[in-house]
């Protein structure tokens, strides 16, 4: 006897509107809207009473996503206890994406990549608090009142190097967070050379969340204003996206020596960086820096490659709308944009989690080992 199906998504970042989920065979699914916004491809719910049936989920509006071409080659994530997420069978096919799966449990989670919740957002901002190394700073607030929350991180109190390390400008993209709780666990690790050594000649200012608002609602790409906040960095206003303004004011005061900005990418099954070379501000020594810095990350880390990324003029001649653009134009430094993949790194694929939030962690912490080299060459 087939038990009665459930499907639910209200809940912190959840995304879906039922069509019809009469039969486990047959489930229709629609993605919802980001807020105030055409976009549409973050996908978030729970479903019950699925346990030993093959339960055939449809997207029905999978075309409409702000990246189709992403859903090739895709696989959703599922997850029972939320903590272990694995990859299900899914296809997409004529425009609809179709995950079928038959569950274990009763009750079980399926999603767009591995979520980044809120309370663990506050958890984490908690535990880096704790640590004598660090200093939280309240930068603002959003359009629906939540934190713009700074983690300052150094044990120096003299002159040093600024670096600076956004991420999840679009909320969907969790991996983005992942990876900075990785890097934040190598930073604060007291045996870890390069972390003692990077903290006594840096201060960190990192952003683990520039758009909580957008996580919050289960959005891909917008705050809750429906605005894209990486398409703002040249025009930032306070009723638009706050969270940029926050964030460009404080960098102001501090100045910026070596900027990243933390994404994830649809579309391209590999991690790579994207830089600022085409901004009228370029120099050969930030030219040199953005080659050591990929070098030393291809060096250090098969979870990194060069040959899969973004054309140079992805975004047309000097687009300063984008964060690492106006950044690097700005305080002429190091500035890129580091993207990652909702499906895999394909020049070391898992086929059981694809890329996950653990490996999103390990490549956090390795990124200090560019860094850095970055900081201590003479480049100029």
């Amino acid at each position: 006897m087939t038990n009665h199906i459930r499907i639910s998504s209200f809940f912190d970042a959840g995304n879906i509107e039922v069509v019809d989920a009469k039969a486990p065979e047959d489930i229709r699914l629609r993605i919802r809207k980001d807020s105030q916004s055409e976009f549409l491809q973050w996908f978030y719910f729970r479903l019950q009473g699925g346990m030993g049936e093959n339960c055939v989920m449809v997207l029905e509006n999978a075309q409409q996503a702000a990246f189709a071409e992403g859903w090739e080659g895709y696989q959703a994530v599922a997850s029972y206890d939320r903590e272990y997420w694995f990859r299900v069978p899914t296809k997409y096919v004529n425009g609809q994406l179709v995950i079928e799966h038959t569950p274990d449990q009763d009750s079980v989670y399926y999603a767009y990549f591995a979520p980044y919740s809120y309370e663990r957002h506050l958890d984490m901002l908690s535990w880096a608090a704790s640590h004598e190394d660090c200093i939280t700073h309240h930068l603002g607030e959003t359009a629906q009142g939540r934190d713009i929350t700074l983690l300052e991180v150094s044990k120096t109190q003299g002159l040093a190097k600024n670096i600076w390390i956004i991420a999840r400008q679009h909320p969907g993209e969790t991996m983005a967070e992942w990876f900075v709780e990785g890097l934040l666990e190598r930073l604060f690790d007291e045996n870890h050379p390069v972390a003692r050594a990077l903290l006594q000649q840096c201060r960190f200012y990192i952003v683990p969340n520039m758009n909580p608002d957008g996580a919050a609602l289960g959005n891909l790409r917008v705050n809750s204003k429906g605005v894209n906040l990486n398409r703002e960095w040249n025009r930032a206003t306070m009723e638009r996206s706050p969270e940029v303004l926050a964030v460009q004011k404080k960098m102001a005061e501090t100045g910026v020596d070596l900027f990243l900005d933390i994404h994830g990418d649809e579309s391209i099954p590999a991690n790579f960086v994207d830089g600022c070379s085409e901004v009228p501000n370029f120099t050969e020594s930030m030219a040199k820096a953005e080659q050591l810095f990929t070098d030393t990350l291809l060096a250090v880390s098969p979870d990194f490659q060069t040959e899969l990324g973004y054309e140079k003029d992805r975004y047309g001649e000097a687009n300063l709308s984008l964060a690492s653009k106006w950044v690097g134009n700005t305080y002429e430094c190091l500035s890129l944009t580091l993207e990652m993949p909702f499906k895999d790194h394909d020049p070391l694929p898992d086929p059981i989690t694809g890329w996950s939030p653990e490996r999103a962690k390990i490549l956090g912490a390795d990124v200090l080992y560019p860094i850095y080299q970055v900081i201590n060459a003479k480049l100029a």
